[in-house]
């Protein structure tokens, strides 16, 4: 094994004890929900096709050419969020056992697919945790290094700046870190939903604020793009290879 091979790189995670969500109530439900994200966002349930779908038919339609794809990908998503009913005719799939308004979990569902074939395109694999860790953490944008820190994962092992997603994609991350990252993303999207992603929210309100909420989806559902975009660089020697 080459000593420089990224691929290869395997992540340091802090041996003092991690700064991590203290067990408390909400524990369940946070894994439950990124659960749910990864179920329905990456590998597809039902009706809901996996993100590799959502590839191959992207690459489909524009070739392979990077761009072209990501675009394709992209505004797809963007589309779905702003109109909404991304759920209508699924049923109960979505049911949490707890309330969690269903456009919150839409939203975020679609965001995963989004982000997922993104990576998938670049030449991620997505089936790993590592990938599947990054590709949650994608979502919370630069919350990323406070998550990453909090759940223990050691700056030494080259985590931060630009592109640390996809050097987190293409480490070996011990199965107990992957996931406290994935609890803390669940964490931090559930604690947004009463803060700034309370706009969602409005959509309830006749007319005026299905607008406004429309707007606002796709608008988040851009940013977590753009941030996608810079993350996950294409990895030129497995970038464009059909997925499989």
């Amino acid at each position: 094994m080459r000593r420089h091979d990224v691929a290869r790189r395997e992540s340091e995670v802090a041996t003092d004890n991690p700064e991590a969500p203290e067990d408390g109530p909400l524990d369940n439900l946070a894994n439950a929900f990124v659960g749910k994200l990864l179920d329905f966002g990456v590998d597809g349930v039902g009706p809901l096709q996996s993100s590799s779908q959502v590839l191959v038919k992207a690459r489909r339609e524009k070739g392979q050419d990077d761009e072209k794809v990501v675009d394709e990908i992209v505004s797809d998503h963007i589309k779905k969020a702003a109109v909404g009913g991304f759920v209508t005719g699924v049923g109960g799939i979505f049911t949490m056992p707890v309330a969690i308004p269903v456009n919150v979990l839409e939203f975020y569902t679609l965001a995963t697919r989004m982000v997922a074939a993104i990576a998938e395109h670049r030449g991620y694999d997505v089936k790993s945790k590592e990938a599947r860790a990054a590709v949650l953490l994608s979502l919370v944008g630069a919350d990323a290094d406070d998550l990453m820190r909090k759940a223990g994962i050691s700056t030494a092992a080259g985590l931060t700046g630009s592109g640390r997603l996809a050097t987190l994609a293409m480490s070996r991350l011990p199965k107990a870190a992957s996931m406290m990252v994935n609890k803390a993303v669940g964490f931090r999207l559930l604690t947004t939903v009463g803060g700034k992603a309370l706009g969602r929210l409005i959509r309830f309100v006749p007319v005026a604020g299905g607008v406004i909420g429309a707007g606002l989806d796709g608008y988040l559902m851009k940013r977590i793009a753009d941030h996608a975009r810079a993350e996950f660089a294409p990895r030129p020697e497995v970038a464009g290879e059909q997925p499989g």
